[in-house]
């Protein structure tokens, strides 16, 4: 039987038959589809080696059309602290969810890669929640296609630093507003955030007190 070995993720997990269980992975080069044989029987080999919040070496060899049959699953990464903390934990079934279903219909390997950093930005306590929320609405709007635009506003005119700003989710923009809460500042984090990874945002500081307009923001602009 022809097999290949590959880090991955479990998106998702549906039991099937008796003791077998369907796996969803995210893998560096997109989404695969295995059957677990045997994986929900007590002393399966298996099980210890595909948690969620997770990333896993796996073994996949050849099955039955598209869907392929795991051979040999370990931990290479368990982000425990995760489970700690109940919001955390959470949006983390939140971003599998929505990974999920977006990658149903977009087949990207991007998947991995920024699951894999939201995971690992989950389990560290020190990186805030709405940081980490507001790096997967912007980096999800982006690969999908609908990326939010942060150098003009939705009429096309440029954003000027000294003007204030709204976003606008039926025109899926900013619109000057005197009265707006988006300054300058805000921009520059979204920005940073669709340029950096979560490690390289975490070393600019002074951000804390725009985070929550970020995270509006993004969450508005992705509605998932």
């Amino acid at each position: 039987m022809n097999s290949h070995r590959t880090r991955a993720i479990v998106l998702r997990r549906t039991n099937y038959g008796e003791a077998d269980r369907v796996l969803d992975f995210l893998t560096p080069a997109g989404r695969v589809s295995v059957m677990a044989r045997g994986v929900r029987r007590e002393k399966s080999k298996l099980a210890g080696g595909i948690e969620l919040f997770a990333v896993c070496d796996v073994v996949i060899g050849r099955g039955k059309g598209d869907l392929g049959i795991l051979t040999s699953a370990r931990l290479v990464q368990f982000y425990r602290h995760i489970l700690e903390d109940y919001d955390r934990m959470q949006f983390a079934y939140e971003v599998l969810t929505q990974v999920a279903r977006a990658s149903a219909s977009l087949d990207e390997a991007e998947w991995y890669d920024i699951v894999a950093e939201i995971l690992a930005g989950l389990d560290t306590v020190s990186v805030p929640l709405a940081l980490v929320q507001t790096w997967f609405y912007v980096r999800v709007a982006e690969l999908l296609g609908d990326g939010l635009n942060m150098s003009r506003d939705y009429q096309g005119k440029k954003l000027e630093g000294d003007k204030k700003y709204r976003y606008d989710s039926t025109e899926k923009g900013f619109v000057e507003d005197t009265n707006g809460l988006i300054t300058s500042e805000h921009i520059k984090i979204l920005r940073l955030v669709l340029a950096k990874d979560l490690n390289v945002i975490l070393q600019v500081g002074g951000m804390s007190e725009y985070l929550a307009d970020c995270l509006y923001v993004a969450r508005q602009h992705a509605a998932l």
